[in-house]
């Protein structure tokens, strides 16, 4: 019998890691395809009186499945003869494929649990690259598949728009997928990239500085976000008859207002975005000749009828409540402000460890960077073309979305991020920092480094204690040491009620520090000493008589204290039990 190598066996398993990384892909895509097909295909048998056979239907699906990746959609028949572009994505749509691409290369790039023993002492699993490339191919080959099979429907895939932004799509979620199995690290740089830029990214205060630059950007599109989506629901609310008139005129049966709704669904993040660029200021376009901003509706719109499209601002300057909109980017950017400065100057930290105006105005900087940066791709999908002549621009321009996000939250974050930083550090010190211990005499240099044994011991984030809540800053109080020295709940430990010492400096680098005499070297247990006074005597006689309850008798202090010292003398005196003398009060001595 022939035995095989260790290196042709590893190779195979490599190969069949990388097939099935493929059929992940394929996997991944055809859900997605398929969950999107069944619904079509139910609208489709619902409907009293279809438009086409089940082949138009299933085209359509395809043509729908790829409209969810960015794909530019081309419809044929439309009543001029000359086909319409479809280029607005519903955004509710792109988290399905992109969820199902990113969670295939998560699969495929994690390290199997068991392995087989002989592959143990090669390379077990495929490589990243290697997870990557089999699971966007594997992905691709059904998006070219389904594009071919909608070819000839009412709703086909124009062929420019599957390399861009389509196989973009699926490869940054693929991507995303692969780093996330690999733990998101954060570097190292590209070896091509400059030597300061590779020390600077290996440097563990960098990578804390840029997270928390991408946390407060989350944190203040997400407030675009939600200010916007709030905008559209008061705007809908106070015009809820045209809106259901709209809803209500597209269709007459049940199905086609089912589907009608679940396109509506489907655009609420789009409508959110439109809301988010009307309260920047840069606003939307309702066609080629009009745009509606704060200032008001300049132009004649061409607007659809549509229930969504019912929250357009009416022609006409704009009044107060348009220009209240106007509260949206300014929560933003005091969102940024607030997210940068909990890690610039932190509740529970020492003010050694606080960042530097400096440290705190770049990363709210790049924060507001980032924000403008997202806001802009978000924008440029939220928007497109829905037809020939006047619906060819249709939404927010993100060439102008982007930078307003920018300047907004840049001009009001920095200062608020300031004011904020000087808030938290300031000597008095509010509940959130009564227990913080001081540690003004470390130097920056030091602190720094402490923050980095930190980062490597505990964790990013980690202090001693528990961090409270920004919305219940009084807590503090009595949380930290507890009304009568017990701790309260859901706080650390006073350093009374524990017996282990918090981390800190050293007690010679506080201010005012003073050291303490030596205790008196005499014997406790003299009956002449301190311990045995008389008015020392009495005083634990009573704290013990008042903490029993009422339980211990009204012994005399003198005399128990007279017997515990002859006791203690004849201890010293004879130190053996069995020679001890009786005590003549008491039993006698055991043989």
């Amino acid at each position: 019998m022939t035995q095989r190598t260790p290196k042709v066996t590893v190779r195979r398993n490599r190969t069949l890691d990388l097939v099935s990384a493929l059929v992940k892909g394929v996997l991944a895509a055809g859900l997605g395809l398929g969950s999107l097909t069944v619904l079509v295909m139910v609208v489709w048998i619902s409907s009293p009186y279809p438009d086409s056979g089940p082949g138009g239907a299933l085209r359509a699906a395809a043509g729908v499945w790829l409209l969810a990746h960015g794909a530019g959609l081309v419809r044929p028949d439309t009543l001029s003869g000359v086909p319409a572009p479809v280029g607005m994505v519903p955004l509710l749509l792109v988290l399905g494929p992109v969820w199902l691409a990113h969670r295939a290369a998560r699969d495929a790039a994690e390290p199997q649990e068991e392995l087989d023993e002989s592959a143990r002492d090669g390379v077990a699993g495929p490589s990243r690259a290697g997870a990557f490339c089999a699971v966007t191919a594997g992905y691709l080959l059904v998006v070219a598949g389904a594009a071919a099979y909608a070819r000839g429907g009412p709703l086909y895939a124009d062929p420019d728009t599957l390399a861009f932004p389509v196989a973009l799509v699926v490869a940054g979620a693929a991507a995303a997928g692969v780093w996330t199995a690999a733990g998101r690290p954060f570097g190292p740089a590209p070896s091509w990239s400059p030597l300061a830029v590779q020390e600077a990214v290996a440097r563990t205060l960098f990578r804390r500085r840029a997270e928390a630059a991408f946390r407060s950007a989350a944190a203040g599109l997400t407030m675009l976000l939600g200010g916007g989506a709030l905008l559209v629901a008061v705007a809908l609310g106070r015009n809820a008859g045209p809106a259901q008139d709209a809803f209500l005129g597209l269709a007459g049966d049940w199905s086609g207002r089912i589907a009608v709704l679940l396109l509506a669904a489907a655009l609420v993040p789009n409508a959110a975005l439109w809301g988010a660029a009307y309260g920047l200021g840069p606003g939307f376009s309702l066609g080629t000749g009009a745009t509606a901003t704060p200032l008001g509706l300049d132009g004649t719109p061409a607007l659809p009828r549509f229930p969504l499209l019912a929250a357009v601002p009416d022609q006409g300057a704009g009044a107060l409540p348009n220009w209240a909109a106007l509260a949206v980017p300014v929560a933003a950017a005091l969102a940024v402000a607030w997210f940068a400065v909990r890690r610039a100057a932190p509740a529970d930290a020492p003010r050694a460890r606080a960042w530097s105006p400096r440290e705190t105005v770049l990363v709210t900087l790049l924060a507001a960077l980032g924000c403008g940066a997202g806001t802009a791709l978000l924008t440029a999908v939220a928007g497109g073309p829905i037809g020939t002549g006047a619906l060819s621009e249709f939404g927010p321009v993100w060439w102008l979305t982007g930078p307003a996000a920018l300047v907004w939250t840049a001009v009001i974050g920095v200062p608020a991020a300031l004011l904020m930083r000087l808030w938290r550090l300031r000597t008095p010190g509010w509940a959130w920092r009564r227990d913080v211990p001081e540690a003004d005499g470390l130097p920056v240099a030091e602190a720094d480094a402490d923050e980095e044994e930190e980062e490597k011991g505990k964790g990013e984030g980690d202090y001693a204690g528990r961090s409270r809540r920004w919305w219940a800053p009084w807590r503090g109080r009595h949380a930290a040491a507890g009304e009568g020295g017990r701790a309260g709940p859901g706080a650390p430990a006073s350093p009374a009620a524990s017996s282990v010492p918090s981390p800190g400096p050293a007690p010679e680098a506080a201010s005012g520090f003073e050291p303490y005499d030596f205790l008196p070297t005499d014997p406790w247990h003299e009956k002449d000493g301190p311990w045995h006074g008389k008015e020392n005597r009495e005083a634990r006689w009573a704290s013990l008589k008042q903490g029993s309850g009422g339980l211990m008798a009204d012994f005399p202090a003198e005399r128990t204290a007279d017997r515990a010292g002859r006791t203690d003398r004849a201890d010293r005196a004879d130190p053996v039990p069995d020679r001890r003398a009786a005590d003549p009060d008491g039993p006698g001595a055991t043989p």
